[in-house]
C-alpha cells in the first residue's frame, strides 16, 4: 500500500500545486513544502489555467532556482567532509549515542527512524566496538498504517541484517500517536539493541566504555 507521502509526490511530479495536492489527500501545504523543499517542480496544464501564466511562471523558476542553489550547497559540503578515518568514526558514532543512545541503563541502545542515523551506528557497532551480527537485537515501533513485512524487509537492507534477527514489533495504538505519525513515518521505527551473548565486554562493560567516552570527550568541551 503506497505511503500518503508517494501519492503526494506522485501527484507533485506530475506537476500539481501544494493546494491541489491538499484537496486530493489532506496534506497540509507546510507538510508538502518540507517534503518537497528541494524537489524541481513544473506546474502542468491544469494549474497554469487555475493560475495567471505570469506569477506561476515567476513562482516556479524562484523554486527551481533556489533547489539548484540548495542542491550545490549539497554537493560542495559533501566533498568538503573528505575520507573518514577511524577515528572519525568513532566520534561520530559517539556523537550519534549521545543524542539517540540509552543513558538511564546499563543497556547499549539506540532508537531512531532515518536510515542515515541506523547506517552509521550499525558500522560503528561493528567497527569501533567490534560486534557481530550476533550481537544485535533489532526490533520495530510500528503505527496501525504500517505494513510490518515491508518495513522488516526495509529495514533489514538499511542494516545488512536477516529478517530473523527482528524480534516481537510493537504497535503503537494511541489516538494521539495515530493522529501525529498517519502516513509519515512508512517504516516506522527502529532499535537496536546490543546482546552480550554472555560476554560482558559487549554488554554492560561496553555500555560503561561509552559513558567513558562520552566523558572524555565532553571534559575537553
Amino acid at each position: 500500500m503506497n505511503s500518503l507521502r508517494e501519492d503526494a509526490t506522485r501527484l507533485r511530479d506530475l506537476g500539481y500545486s501544494y493546494n491541489m495536492i491538499k484537496e486530493e489527500l489532506g496534506v497540509s501545504v507546510s507538510t508538502q513544502s518540507n517534503w518537497f523543499s528541494n524537489r524541481v517542480f513544473t506546474p502542468n496544464k491544469e494549474v497554469i489555467d487555475r493560475i495567471k501564466n505570469g506569477p506561476i511562471r515567476n513562482a516556479e523558476l524562484r523554486h527551481n532556482e533556489r533547489v539548484i542553489r540548495t542542491n550545490k550547497t549539497l554537493s560542495e559540503a559533501s566533498i568538503e567532509v573528505g575520507e573518514l578515518t577511524k577515528r572519525d568514526l568513532w566520534l561520530l558514532g559517539l556523537g550519534i549515542y549521545m543524542g539517540e543512545g540509552s543513558k538511564s541503563i546499563e543497556s547499549v541502545r539506540i532508537i531512531n527512524s532515518d536510515p542515515d542515523i541506523i547506517k552509521i551506528s550499525m558500522k560503528w557497532f561493528r567497527e569501533i566496538c567490534c560486534l557481530d551480527d550476533s550481537n544485535f537485537a533489532l526490533s520495530l515501533n510500528l503505527y496501525p498504517d504500517n505494513d510490518e513485512g515491508e518495513a522488516i524487509s526495509y529495514w533489514s537492507k538499511v542494516t545488512n541484517m536477516s529478517p530473523s534477527s527482528f524480534k516481537k514489533t510493537q504497535i503503537d495504538v494511541r489516538k494521539d500517536k495515530k493522529r501525529k505519525h498517519a502516513g509519515k513515518l512508512k517504516y516506522g521505527t527502529l532499535q537496536i539493541r546490543i546482546r552480550s551473548n554472555g560476554d560482558t565486554a559487549k554488554g554492560v562493560v561496553l555500555f560503561r566504555r561509552i559513558k567513558g567516552w562520552t566523558k572524555g570527550a565532553v571534559n575537553q568541551v
